[in-house]
């Protein structure tokens, strides 16, 4: 090879070395939920007909600003953003960083986790709760406080945290980090694994907190992401061994009575069904039907 040709090799490979490094930056789906919010505690902040949701709606916005610009400081170059929330529409997509996506309402493949694959390099739970199965946390339920008492994956009592960190282990990609009240952060480190949490409250009641304020709050956020990011390596996906099995306990009657209709469905018992999926993507969406549908439905 002469001199010309040894140049061209060496400029070729610093080339290449650059664009290695420009596509080397993190990719990070945040998941944001609305009842571990720092001061929120009633529906008073949770939903457009209370007197303080759209002030919560900036809390919300500020919490999931506070870790992407954490996480963006640590090496994440690309977001995408899960309004996981109520009506999927609670976050103030004009007070956000112009360089992430959004994903919002419903209905939606994968529900809380919609839009997750292999691509991503880690997921961070922010305003998560504690399950309906808890004797304690803020506003603790599991998909929905009106309707479900139980839901189990494999024998296992799931959170809303735990499900979606099985999407994302179907995947491949870890939880990294949670945001909320101290019981929601400390079940789902059970479930999960040696996550990061982010206590931004401590539980008094199922409607009362302590809490930290906003300032402080945002604080904490950015500090356990800064440290999750900091060793992302060590985290491990969450994944649920195949098929899996779901025993799903709703308060009523007339629902379990007609999803036994279904062949594919179980009536264990008067308010309990047993439905068993391939993976957890058969199974969130399998759940993601028996909690939206209605016949009424328009358009």
């Amino acid at each position: 090879m002469n001199i010309r040709n040894t140049l061209c090799a060496f400029l070729m490979l610093g080339l290449s070395a650059i664009a290695w490094g420009q596509d080397d930056g993190l990719k990070i789906y945040i998941s944001a939920d609305m009842e571990g919010v720092v001061g929120s505690v009633t529906d008073a902040q949770l939903g457009p007909g209370g007197f303080e949701y759209q002030r919560f709606r900036e809390f919300m916005t500020a919490e999931v600003n506070a870790a992407i610009d954490a996480a963006r400081a640590a090496g994440a170059t690309e977001f995408v953003i899960s309004d996981s929330h109520g009506n999927g529409q609670n976050l103030l997509i004009d007070k956000l960083p112009d360089d992430v996506t959004v994903i919002r309402s419903w209905p939606r493949e994968l529900s809380m986790m919609a839009g997750i694959d292999d691509s991503f390099d880690g997921v961070i739970f922010i305003g998560y709760h504690a399950s309906t199965a808890n004797t304690r946390g803020v506003r603790a339920h599991t998909m929905s406080s009106a309707n479900i008492t139980s839901l189990r994956l494999n024998g296992i009592e799931m959170t809303e945290g735990s499900m979606a960190a099985a999407a994302a282990g179907h995947f491949g990609v870890p939880v990294i980090m949670i945001s909320g009240d101290d019981v929601a952060v400390a079940e789902n480190q059970v479930l999960i694994g040696n996550i990061e949490g982010a206590v931004v409250k401590w539980a008094k009641g199922f409607h009362s907190a302590e809490t930290l304020t906003p300032e402080a709050a945002y604080e904490v956020i950015r500090t356990r992401t800064a440290s999750a990011i900091s060793r992302i390596d060590s985290f491990a996906p969450y994944v649920l061994a195949t098929p899996i099995e779901l025993e799903l306990t709703l308060k009523n009657y007339t629902p379990v009575e007609l999803l036994g209709y279904l062949p594919n469905v179980e009536r264990v018992n008067s308010h309990t069904i047993r439905f068993v999926g391939k993976d957890i993507i058969e199974v969130s969406n399998f759940l993601t039907f028996v909690t939206s549908f209605r016949v009424d439905m328009q358009p």
